[in-house]
Parts: structure tokens; sequence; C-alpha cells
């Protein structure tokens, strides 16, 4: 117990097999409610072994456990007046809105006060990627477009995030002419990292849904927001720097072409769960989510071999959807096993490994600020060691290729015709495609990077 304390949200030791059915029933309450986490039920062997009377548990009782749902009306009320005198609002959305389930609601707030909208990793989705104001995700691999929303605006209405170096890049540089509205169900989150001038404590779904009245009242009372001269910038910034990528020059498959094929041909109704790294960043940039829920990943937990048992889990619970595991070669190899799993059990997922033969995130890295030196990142792809092709048929499963930028969209269709096997798809990558947009450890988000020696001009947007 004592070594995983830091790492979960509570522990229970059981000794009494007279205890097991009301502490699993209390664990999966405080799992499951406030702010979400882990709980661990240590249970001791004789205890397990024992036989004794079942009693189906009785509602826990926990009187030292009351996480706060209801935000106080005077700091919502305080939050609409603040968002209808700005002149430059951004909603900063976190996983929090997909975890209380406010999609809806945050998009009737969007509407309501005609501000931008920016999404976290953790919250593609909770906003339609095609809505006319969702900037898209800001961060360290953001688009120009929301990282500068944030550096630009004079408020920041934030909802269930948490102000994480990936999305601020150096602190003291982020917003910097911001005042911060911070509603979190998580106390501990609040003022953290950055100041919050009106500071909400609540369920995301409770706090949109009062803001909305707040913000209501105001227009009532004849006091709107206007933000034309903001969205002309936006705009700007928008529509000169999108999300793109170039071909390689020497003919060999572009990674976010694979990528962003998958997402237009399975479409906006499948699920997508990425690992960690190159791949988990280009499948947040170039699939288009449009609903809560639909982009899995391991956020700031950096849980390479992420993808392929939540893909089988996405599977199991939504067996007539298609389910995408979006992986690299490094993160596939170290849970590649659940192959076995997929096959026995009749599993139907679908991976793609974006092989392009290293830790891709990494030689990104040794390329822009070791001056190449790469140590420990090849994995010996040229030589197909692991063969994907074969390995995924030794278990089981079917397994299919594709090397040339013309082959994509056929094997794509081939996986797809096939839903009474699980199907892993090689895809071979050029080696050194990079994740673009990119702000650099250390610095701040002014100092985002178009490509590797173009940065955009923030005050013309172009």
């Amino acid at each position: 117990m004592g070594i995983t304390m830091p790492i979960t949200k509570h522990n229970f030791l059981v000794t009494d097999p007279r205890d097991i059915g009301r502490t699993i029933a209390e664990a999966f309450h405080i799992a499951g409610t406030g702010r979400p986490g882990p709980v661990l039920v240590d249970i001791a062997k004789d205890a397990l072994t024992a036989t004794v009377g079942f009693e189906w548990p009785v509602a826990p009782q926990l009187p030292g456990y009351r996480p706060v749902t209801r935000p106080h009306s005077k700091q919502v009320r305080e939050a609409a007046r603040l968002i209808v005198e700005s002149k430059r609002p951004v909603l900063y959305v976190g996983g929090g809105v997909l975890k209380a389930g406010a999609s809806a609601e945050l998009k009737v707030l969007a509407e309501l006060t005609g501000a931008p909208v920016v999404t976290t990793l953790m919250a593609k989705g909770a906003l339609p990627d095609s809505h006319p104001q969702h900037m898209g995700m800001p961060g360290m691999h953001g688009s120009v477009g929301a990282v500068g929303a944030l550096q630009r605006a004079d408020l920041l209405v934030t909802l269930g995030a948490r102000f994480d170096d990936r999305v601020t890049g150096k602190l003291d540089g982020f917003a910097p002419g911001a005042k911060v509205v911070h509603a979190d169900i998580d106390p501990a989150e609040i003022s953290k990292n950055r100041h919050a001038d009106v500071p909400i404590v609540g369920d995301a779904r409770e706090v949109i849904a009062d803001l909305i009245v707040a913000v209501q009242n105001e227009h009532a009372a004849g006091n709107t927001g206007d933000y034309a001269d903001w969205w002309r910038q936006l705009d700007a910034w928008r529509d000169t720097y999108p999300l793109g990528y170039d071909a390689p020059a020497d003919g060999s498959l572009s990674p976010q072409q694979v990528i962003e094929r998958i997402g237009q041909l399975a479409g906006p109704d499948a699920y997508y769960v990425a690992g960690v790294g190159q791949h988990q960043m280009w499948a947040a940039q170039f699939i288009k989510y449009e609903r809560p829920g639909a982009f899995l990943n391991s956020g700031g937990a950096g849980t390479m071999g992420y993808a392929v048992p939540a893909a089988m889990g996405a599977k199991v619970g939504a067996p007539d959807t298609q389910v995408w595991a979006i992986d690299g070669d490094g993160c596939f190899q170290m849970t590649n096993q659940e192959l076995a799993t997929c096959a026995i059990e009749g599993i139907p997922v679908k991976i793609a490994v974006i092989n392009n033969g290293n830790l891709g995130m990494v030689r990104q890295w040794q390329t822009l600020f070791y001056n190449e030196r790469y140590s420990n990142t090849n994995l010996h792809a040229a030589k197909r060691i692991p063969d994907f092709v074969k390995l995924a048929e030794a278990y089981g499963c079917v397994g299919l290729r594709c090397d040339r930028a013309e082959d994509v969209d056929a094997v794509i269709a081939k996986a797809m015709e096939i839903n009474d096997a699980p199907v892993v798809i090689d895809f071979v990558v050029h080696e050194d495609a990079m994740v673009w947009p990119m702000v650099a450890a250390g610095t701040t988000n002014d100092d985002i990077k178009i490509a590797r020696d173009m940065a955009p001009d923030w005050e013309n947007g172009d």
C-alpha cells in the first residue's frame, strides 16, 4: 500500500473477508466521483480464500469524502461579467469537460458567448473540430491559431483544464495579458500553476450550465461582448497557418497522409486510440473529431503501449463500431502480445503501425537539439525486425503492409472489410518526418515554430 499511495486516489487494505463487498463498493464510488482516479484494494490472501456469507453492499457511507460538484453562484456571476466585458476571451477546455459529460453544454456556452474555443489533447471532441468557433488544440504541438488565441487573450475561461506545461510552455510567458477564470472539480488544481482571478470549484457540467444562465442574464441586462476585431485576428492566423505537411522528397510514405486518410475513410463515428509520440500528435492534428469520446489516449501519463489494450477495451465496449489503434513501431512492441487476446477472444480491432524504424519523437529532438547525434532510437526497421506482418499472422491476426502513397486508400479499405479478425497494418513511413508546429521545451508559446527555421508573424498573420 505504501508504495502506491502517491499514485492513487485512495487505498484500502482488507484483512476481514466480511469487508470485501463493502470495500469494493466504496472503491468504485471514490474512483468514479469527484475527480476520477485509481483506487487500490489490497486484499490479504487469507481474506481472499475465506468463505463468508455475502450481503449486497449498501450505499457507501464515507463521511470524510464529499467532493464539491455545485459551483458558488457569486463566482459564476463574476465569470459571466468578465466574459461580456472582455475583448479577447478564450474558452480553454480540458479533459474535465469530457469526463463530466458536458459537451452539449459547452456548445451552448460557446455559441452564446461567441468566444473562440481551444480543446486540449484530452478534450478532443468536446467541441466538434468542424465548429467555426473551434481554434484547434493548443500547446507544444498545437495549431498556431490556438496558441495565438491563448497568448493574446485578455480572458481565459478555463474549464476542466490544469495549465500543464505542454499547454503553457514556459509558464511566466503564458498568456501574459489575460485574467483567468478557472473552474475545476479538484480544488488542488486551481491556482496551482497559474493564479485564478475567479476560482470556481465544481463539476464542469454544472459550472457550464450555471455559466450559461449567468451570461444570458448579462445579455438580458444589455451587456454583450464585441469580439469582431478579435475574430478578424483569429481568422487571419487560422487562414495563414493551417495544419499541413509536405510529402517526402524521396517518394516514401508520409505518416501524416496515412493517419489523415484513416480518419477520412473510417469517418467520425469510429473510435481512434493512440499510443505516445509523433503518431499521437499526428492523430490529434489530422483526424477530425466530431463527437466526445472518439479519441482515446493516455495524455500526460505518456504511456507507451497504451493503444492496443485501450483499443481492445473500446471494441468490447462498442462492438458494432470501428476501432482504430494508431500506434508507433516502438509503442506497438510494448503490448503487441495482446494480439493473442484479440484473436482468442474475437476482438476485431484495426491497428495501424506507423513504422518509421525509430523512436520518432526522441529522434526528432535529437535532430533539432542534439546536432543529429542519434542514440538508441533506431529500431532497425529497414531489416523489418520484427516483421510486423508475420508477427500478426503468428498471433492469428491478419497482417498487411503498405509503403507507397498510392496504395494507402486500398490497404485501409481492405482492412475495413475484415470484421471477423484483428488486422495489423505495417505502414512503412519516412524516418525523418517531424511534428510541426512545435514549442520547444523551456521557451514561451510566442516562440512557436511552424517548420525547422520558420516562425509565424504574430502581428500581421502572414
